[in-house]
């Protein structure tokens, strides 16, 4: 079973930044379109980005379109999420997913998921 293994988390000021990793084997990274989840507190999860493999085509979120870039490090199997002047509403658990299985990427038909690592936005 694929274990996406996720990091950097943290609670910030607003306007401040954070860097999110998702770390994959070769087997999975290689294949996979690769995406961020958010879900904030008593709220439904939604997507934040995804991007895909060859060209690493990407779409945002509108909530988060011009703060954050999501990228793939080929050479590391990772992917990240650089998230730039957060805001308080940025505030949730944040989790990857690799592998689309159906439907649009932020209907989240991913089959391998992270454990998710906590994003707090204080202002």
């Amino acid at each position: 079973q694929e274990q996406l293994v996720e990091s950097g988390g943290g609670s910030v000021q607003a306007g401040e930044s954070l860097r999110l990793s998702c770390a994959a084997s070769l087997y999975t990274y290689s294949r996979s379109t690769m995406a961020w989840f958010r879900q904030p507190p008593g709220k439904e999860r939604e997507g934040v980005a995804v991007i895909g493999i060859g060209t690493g085509t990407t779409h945002y979120a509108d909530s988060v379109k011009g703060r954050f870039t999501i990228s793939r490090d080929n050479a590391k199997n990772t992917m990240y999420l650089q998230m730039n002047s957060l805001r308080p509403e940025d505030t949730a658990m944040y989790s990857c997913a690799a592998y689309l299985t159906g439907g649009t990427w932020s209907g989240g038909q991913f089959k391998y998921w992270g454990q998710g690592t906590q994003v707090t936005v204080s202002s």
